[in-house]
């Protein structure tokens, strides 16, 4: 895994989104041209082609299976449409290869055809390079995995029934920008908790461990509400993160913001556990195959932290509706 930050134009927030079950699969255009500038788009929805049924060689998984996580995964869009085309054996036992035709409603762009593989397991897909999770509920394994071991500093409600982890990095520029949809989120979902996991991309930011351990010693000295505050100051100061004498500052000013003592934060950070700590929030990370920061799970959901707010809105609004909580 290499990691990077996520850079989404908005043209391709809702296809990345639905990822969060299918993030890279390669569309192929295999419609007639559109319309010319003068004509109006169609109102109705695309006219697909009758599948064949010599394209359904293989038993699993079902059209039903396959319909179902496709809801899943992009029933908040109201515009997209699809269609089951085929579902074959492949010479592999066990591994079936799967084609679906996608559409828009708007008629506002061209259909496509997506391709997949549904694994032995029936519950990962490999798309493009990427396993993703698959089936009728494909994110139940990582909302589990995520009450199970998210544990940073948290705000919000105390109960994990609608439980929105942040994986961030603090020297990473879009994860300061993503911060204005945090704070708005904590204030339109105040049955939600957010948490806050440390995802430090090393490799691309020297200073960003570092800023990782000081986060965990202030969250231990001084409990969640010191953590968020000596976040919000890290994020305004980025800059000061670029060399390791301006880290120290700009870490050591953002504590005393949150009410604790330098020298005891630093005697924190020297000790064994505390790297034990970002490393397992890390971890935690990698084992939910999350490869770009800033990256929300809402129950289990991988969504890109830096999306348009309405879009997050909708997609949280679509997974409480999904999880049947209250909204």
């Amino acid at each position: 895994m290499v990691p990077q930050h996520a850079r989404l134009s908005s043209v391709l927030i809702l296809a990345a989104l639905a990822v969060l079950a299918l993030p890279t699969l390669r569309a192929q255009q295999d419609v007639p041209a559109a319309p010319t500038p003068d004509a109006p788009a169609p109102a109705a929805a695309p006219a697909f082609p009758a599948p064949d049924p010599a394209n359904f060689t293989a038993a699993t998984p079902t059209k039903e299976t396959i319909n179902a996580f496709m809801q899943t995964s992009w029933g908040f869009d109201d515009s997209r449409v699809w269609q089951v085309q085929a579902i074959l054996k492949t010479q592999v036992e066990g591994i079936s290869k799967v084609v679906v035709l996608v559409g828009d409603k708007t008629g506002k762009q061209k259909n496509s055809a997506i391709q997949f593989f549904v694994l032995q397991d029936g519950k990962h897909i490999i798309a493009g390079d990427e396993i993703i999770p698959f089936g009728e509920h494909p994110y139940a394994d990582q909302r589990a995995e995520l009450q199970k071991r998210a544990d940073g500093p948290y705000r919000g409600s105390a109960s994990k029934d609608l439980e929105i982890v942040e994986f961030a990095d603090f020297q990473c520029p879009h994860c300061k920008e993503a911060q204005a949809n945090m704070d708005k989120l904590a204030v339109d979902y105040p049955q939600a908790r957010f948490v806050f996991e440390n995802f430090p991309l090393a490799r691309i930011h020297a200073q960003a461990v570092t800023a990782a351990q000081y986060a965990v010693c202030v969250t231990k000295l001084g409990g969640s509400s010191a953590f968020f505050t000596f976040a919000a100051a890290v994020f305004d100061g980025q800059d000061g993160l670029s060399t390791a004498d301006g880290a120290t500052l700009t870490l050591n000013s953002s504590v005393t913001k949150a009410g604790l003592d330098p020298a005891k934060v630093a005697a924190c950070v020297a000790l064994p556990a505390t790297a034990k700590t970002v490393d397992d929030s890390t971890k935690l990370a990698q084992d939910l195959d999350i490869n770009q920061t800033p990256t929300l799970m809402v129950n289990g959901r991988q969504v890109p932290a830096n999306a348009p707010y309405e879009t997050l809105k909708q997609i949280i609004d679509f997974q409480i509706k999904l999880d049947g909580l209250k909204k």
